[in-house]
Parts: structure tokens; sequence; C-alpha cells
């Protein structure tokens, strides 16, 4: 009887660690698609979005679905400089909106993803101080100083429009998830 709890348990333990694998994959692969979908709109994207509701709703399950996101670029684009940048840039706005979340309303995450976005370039140029010192960091970000604004009005625009009804869908998606044991 003991031995048969046990292969009961270990078999929704398997479940559920597929149902998670199979989770983060898709949710790496929506953000690879959101972002090419809206490719065509420069600095406009969905990855931020999904990064915070991913955070929020599926919790640690959020740093695979980051992995799958990030080895999805690197193979798309190729692994350079950006991607470097990638590796810490996605997983910090995963931290922060851990440490923020408490919060509730959807302007309140627009404007986190705003400054997210504002912050986006200014993170990003940090790659580039090994090689060119306080000077090249400074020049990266007031060349893309612009983009950086295009990129929080989008980030925050859409989290206003979005925040919610995709919340709602995840917060049901994940209540039909096979629960842990």
């Amino acid at each position: 009887r003991r031995h048969l709890r046990a292969d009961l348990h270990r078999g929704l333990l398997m479940k559920r660690r597929l149902t998670d694998l199979c989770l983060m994959a898709m949710m790496g692969t929506v953000m690879v698609v959101s972002k090419e979908a809206l490719a065509f709109l420069p600095n406009v994207e969905l990855v931020s979005l999904l990064t915070i509701l991913f955070t929020l709703v599926f919790r640690r399950r959020v740093i695979g679905a980051l992995a799958v996101f990030l080895l999805l670029e690197g193979v798309l684009y190729g692994f350079g400089t950006w991607w470097v940048m990638y590796l810490y840039i996605w997983p910090l706005l995963a931290g922060i909106t851990w440490l923020f979340r408490w919060m509730k309303r959807a302007w309140q995450w627009a404007i986190l993803s705003g400054l997210f976005g504002l912050a986006f370039g200014t993170l990003c140029s940090l790659t580039y101080f090994p090689v060119g010192g306080v000077q090249m960091v400074i020049a990266w970000i007031i060349s893309g100083l612009s983009f950086d604004v295009v990129h929080a009005g989008g980030n925050f625009l859409l989290a206003l429009l979005l925040y919610h009804p995709l919340r709602k869908a995840l917060d049901q998606l994940e209540r039909r998830l096979p629960q842990r044991a």
C-alpha cells in the first residue's frame, strides 16, 4: 500500500514537472512571437509586460520562460553584445516585479513598465563600460535617449491597456494547471 502511494506521488510530481516545463517553453515562445509581431514598431514590445505578468502569476517559473526567450533570441539574431545585455536586463525586470508584487493597479504597473523602458538604454550601456569606459557609456545613453522615450511610452500604454485583461486570463490559466503536491 505504501508503494502504491509513493508511485502515485511520483506520478503526480512528474506530471507537475512536465506541465511546468511545457508552460515555461510556451511562455518563452509567446515572448518571442510577441516581440516579432511588433517588430515593425521601433522599441514597442510586449516582452516587458509579459515578464511582469509571468512573474506575478507564475512566480519562479518566469526564470525558465526567460531562459527560453533568451535562447530563442540568440538563435534568431546571433549571440552578440546585445544578447549579453538581455541576460541581465530581463531577469532584472522580473526581480523588480517580484519586489513590487504588492501593487495591484494597472497604472502602477504601467509606471513601472514605462520607467523600465526609459532605463532600458542605460541598462544596455553597461556592457560597453569595459570596452570604452564612461565616455562610451554616456555616448550610448545620449544617442539612444529618443528610442528610450518611445520605449517608455509604448511600455506605459501597453501595460495600462492590457494589464488587467491579460492578468485575468493568466490567473485563469494558472488555476487550471495541476496543483503542486
